[in-house]
């Protein structure tokens, strides 16, 4: 470890009769930063999760710790820095000043490929929702429906338990603790496959479910057929999200741009040789995204294999290890993401139950699709505050993360006003890249003031997350999510639309609601947060995964 922010490490060969407690930071609130934090490292010989992992001693007896890279731990110059590597408190604008200019640009390196990245990505699922519209409206219902619903329940599902590594992988990046990352892949890779195994009744089942939900007969029926049709794609993201987080923990996101854009173009390039040279319909657009979805996911799995020998070491029976402990912690980042994701495929459900079900579908499915790219754009946001607040905090250095919070929450927003008033600018014109239909785009361009006014609530809420898994709150965050979103939201959109004759308008509104009063208590969250309590919190998480004792202590 570094020197700068490591002032005492003492091994001791004392052993514990006692497995190591199972504890995580389930109530970040508690207001301060100290002006010092210490690491005291000791190793212990009870059980651990990852006995197997403890770092190595040479032969003079001194830990053979793997330090993470210069320029994740030694970027801050030295007039805003004491002791340990963390910033000093901000006593002037000026100094404000230098560390937003300074945080701004650590986010955006680490943002910028990683939000290019996954505007490619999304846009594999955006240009097939644009081919099918021009195929005809039925053909963009279901597929937007199977896309929304069905792809983004396992899309959702998936993420989240990935999305572990983000908490895993970027405080161990932090720590130092480099070697342990490949088999935190393989055991995700292992735990998402089998995951992927447990969803296939919902994509072969999903025709009849959603005629029970009430959708049309022949959208229900296509869009069962294209969810069959994709399974393969579903089978890449248990490869392709664990590789994702793996190479942004340790911030290798260029690659992931360069990939992510040359799959888009081969999709786009397929899509048109399919459904317009080849005239395939439908299952040209099924085998287009199969394609091209493996594609982005092995290029990735090369790019590890072949160029991150420091995190990759190959195949390893560890990965079998502690899979319980391992999935426990997936399945908490799973359900957090999912009841965010989850609640705005909602909206596309209950929509089906109102008249004229196939412009309602189609208008709402334009408008989500268009917040989507704003979403994907800021879940990109998430990945990267994310990676800067693990590293951070496996770092030992609270203030650091502090301040990366509060600058990218308030860029996030200044940006998620201006994508807002652009949509409200071209209100009556947008909806005619998917759509020729004249019904539909004015259906659209009545929306278009509450799509404005979700895309400023959604720069803010992702980042919020972003934080939390950073952090290791994801439980915390799950009951929130439950709370406001199902409990208030869902009731609220189901009322106004139904009960009051706002149809559509109304479901959002109250989903809008449910979104604003979540947004609202996170915020209070991360305001109150004890950043000097969640390093050792960090501390603590990297003693259970890595089997070394880490002991965060005030001076």
């Amino acid at each position: 470890m570094d020197g700068e922010r490591v002032s005492a490490m003492k091994i001791s060969n004392s052993s514990s009769s006692e497995p190591l407690p199972n504890q995580q930071s389930q109530n970040p609130v508690n207001n301060g930063v100290s002006d010092h934090v210490n690491i005291s490292c000791s190793s212990s010989s009870g059980p651990s999760p990852n006995k197997e992992s403890q770092i190595p001693v040479s032969n003079d007896g001194v830990p053979a710790i793997e330090t993470a890279p210069p320029d994740v731990h030694n970027t801050y110059p030295t007039a805003l820095t004491g002791s340990g590597g963390d910033y000093e408190a901000i006593k002037s604008f000026g100094d404000a000043k230098k560390i937003c200019i300074l945080e701004t640009r650590k986010l955006w390196v680490i943002a910028g490929p990683i939000i290019f990245n996954m505007l490619c990505n999304y846009g594999i699922n955006s240009f097939t929702n644009i081919f099918a519209g021009h195929i005809g409206n039925v053909e963009l219902s279901a597929i937007a429906i199977s896309l929304s619903v069905i792809g983004n329940l396992s899309f959702g599902f998936l993420l989240g338990m990935a999305s572990a590594l983000e908490t895993l992988c970027g405080q161990a990046f932090g720590a130092g603790q480099v070697g342990m990352l490949g088999v935190y892949l393989q055991r995700s890779w292992i735990i998402l496959i089998i995951t992927c195994f447990c969803l296939l009744p919902l994509y072969i089942y999903s025709g009849p479910a959603l005629k029970l939900l009430g959708q049309e007969d022949d959208v229900a029926d296509l869009a069962g057929k294209f969810s069959i049709q994709t399974i393969p794609q579903l089978f890449s993201l248990a490869i392709n999200f664990p590789t994702q987080k793996f190479l942004q923990a340790q911030s290798k996101v260029r690659v992931l741009a360069c990939i992510g854009i040359a799959t888009l173009l081969v999709h786009i390039g397929l899509l048109s040789i399919f459904i317009k040279v080849l005239g395939w319909g439908t299952s040209g657009a099924a085998a287009a995204y199969n394609v091209s979805a493996w594609a982005l996911t092995l290029a990735q799995v090369v790019y590890v294999v072949g160029w991150c020998r420091d995190g990759w070491k190959g195949l390893s029976l560890l990965a079998f290890k502690e899979l319980w402990a391992f999935s426990k912690l997936s399945i908490a980042s799973a359900v957090m993401l999912c009841l965010e994701i989850w609640y705005f495929m909602t909206i596309i459900v209950l929509t089906g139950h109102l008249e004229n079900p196939v412009i309602a579908v189609g208008s709402l499915s334009i408008c989500m699709n268009v917040n989507g790219w704003e979403g994907v754009f800021f879940i990109g946001v998430n990945a990267a505050i994310s990676v800067r607040v693990s590293n951070e905090l496996g770092s030992a250095r609270p203030r650091a993360a502090k301040y990366s919070v509060i600058v990218t929450i308030v860029e996030s927003l200044l940006i998620g006003i201006l994508f807002g008033a652009i949509i409200l600018a071209a209100k009556d014109h947008f909806a005619i890249i998917f759509t020729s239909s004249k019904e539909l785009q004015q259906a659209v361009s009545r929306l278009a003031i509450l799509l404005s006014v979700t895309m400023v609530l959604n720069s803010v809420q992702p980042v919020i997350s972003g934080v939390a898994v950073g952090g290791g709150w994801q439980a915390l965050v799950a009951y929130i999510n439950l709370f406001c979103y199902y409990v208030v939201g869902l009731p609220l959109g189901f009322l106004l639309g139904y009960r009051t004759g706002l149809r559509v308008e109304g479901i959002w509104l109250g989903m809008i609601f449910g979104t604003f009063l979540q947004t609202l208590i996170l915020s209070c969250i991360v305001y109150k947060t004890n950043w000097n309590k969640e390093v050792e919190q960090a501390s603590i998480r990297m003693e259970q995964w890595t089997g070394e004792e880490l002991v965060v202590m005030p001076r």
